[in-house]
């Protein structure tokens, strides 16, 4: 057998909050099978917070790992994205998107500031 048919998942959706300097970011994570499920996850959040200023996400699919997506959403190259697919990789999870909402607190965060309030959005 090339691939162990074996992965792990989470049982349901979940969400998370961090805040830094004003910006708040909620990070919502769900089981998903395809891609197909993802337009609408997203289009869904939008419409529930209309507000927000960025919905970046992650997305990891297959037992085998082999399907992924990032995007930053307007942000800085790599600063929203990267570090949603990292927290996936980092505990190995497949069949799984996390979307971050980021409501924008009016400081500018850096580089730096983006990638920690991503990362730390999607390990809540």
């Amino acid at each position: 057998m090339l691939f162990d048919d074996s992965y792990k998942t989470i049982n349901g959706a979940a969400e998370g909050i961090f805040r830094d300097k004003g910006s708040k970011f909620i990070a919502y994570a769900y089981p998903i099978r395809s891609e197909e499920e993802i337009k609408p996850l997203i289009n869904n959040l939008r419409s529930e917070h209309a507000k927000a200023r960025h919905f970046c996400y992650a997305y990891r699919l297959t037992p085998d790992r082999s399907v992924y997506r990032i995007n930053d959403d307007g942000e800085p190259s790599g600063t929203a994205g990267r570090p949603i697919l990292n927290c996936l990789l980092s505990e190995d999870l497949t069949n799984i998107i996390i979307v971050v909402v980021r409501y924008f607190g009016g400081t500018l965060l850096g580089v730096p500031g983006l990638i920690n309030a991503y990362k730390n959005a999607s390990l809540e």
